[in-house]
């Protein structure tokens, strides 16, 4: 278990897309002494997660809600602001499989709202909140958000899906570098297949997607990396393919944020 960056130990966590899956994992794979918010639409299997971490003595919140709505958006904010955190995982995502025109348009639009306006909306609201309780700890803040090895490519039958995750994905590597001297780590994580029920969900008529990993390798890798790399390309097939192309990203982002920052005073 983790739950740390360096010498400085997480105290609160907001994990979204708790109730199962990778969710669970990254909330089972802190520490008992970080305290939890958990969140997701189903409730009774947020508060199956939830009893089991709390039979380890671990301090469990959850909120029940639709990151899908603006009112479920705004109930998690509420939520996270009002005893604080210091750690943000963006975790929650959902995906459609098929050709685009023969998925119903509502789903597409699901797909949107949750692994983007969620994202981006929370990430807007709490961002502040994460910084001002690094300050008050003297530490530094986490933020983690959850792209995809799909985040690279195009890929046909997952076409929203990925392009969702290629928002993800830049828009993690820019705050990343626009936050660069806030006491705060921003990493984007990129994971190939992972053994969830995610590709059922999606419509994938198999039970996990080819090359699947175990979601704890994810997590492991995940908090080992917070404060360490900005991007975090997993799986040995992605790191070949797409590991160079994260580490130029990266650079080019600051380069960029650099030039900007610089016009701005000029």
């Amino acid at each position: 278990m983790m739950s740390c960056r360096g010498n400085t130990a997480f105290q609160r966590a907001l994990i979204t897309g708790a109730s199962r899956g990778l969710g669970r994992a990254f909330a089972e794979g802190l520490s008992p002494s970080t305290d939890l918010l958990l969140t997701g639409r189903n409730g009774e299997a947020l508060a199956e997660t939830a009893g089991a971490l709390r039979g380890k003595g671990q301090r469990v919140d959850t909120v029940v809600a639709d990151l899908a709505t603006p009112e479920g958006r705004q109930a998690v904010i509420n939520a996270a602001e009002a005893d604080g955190i210091d750690l943000l995982v963006n975790n929650a995502g959902l995906g459609t499989f098929g050709n685009f025109l023969d998925v119903p348009v509502e789903r597409h639009q699901a797909v949107v709202d949750v692994n983007i306006s969620a994202l981006l909306t929370l990430t807007h609201a709490l961002v502040p909140t994460l910084i001002a309780e690094a300050d008050g700890k003297g530490g530094r803040a986490g933020l983690v958000n959850v792209a995809s090895g799909t985040a690279f490519v195009p890929v046909p039958g997952f076409a929203t899906y990925a392009a969702s995750k290629a928002f993800v994905l830049s828009f993690g590597e820019a705050i990343a570098a626009e936050l660069a001297g806030e006491p705060i780590d921003v990493l984007t994580v990129c994971p190939g297949p992972v053994k969830t029920e995610f590709g059922t969900h999606a419509g994938y008529q198999r039970p996990y997607l080819p090359g699947a990993i175990a979601p704890e390798r994810v997590v492991e890798a995940t908090y080992r990396a917070i404060g360490r790399q900005r991007t975090l390309v997993i799986d040995p097939m992605s790191k070949v393919a797409f590991g160079p192309a994260a580490f130029a990203r990266n650079a080019i982002s600051e380069v960029v944020n650099r030039a900007s920052r610089f016009s701005v005073r000029t």
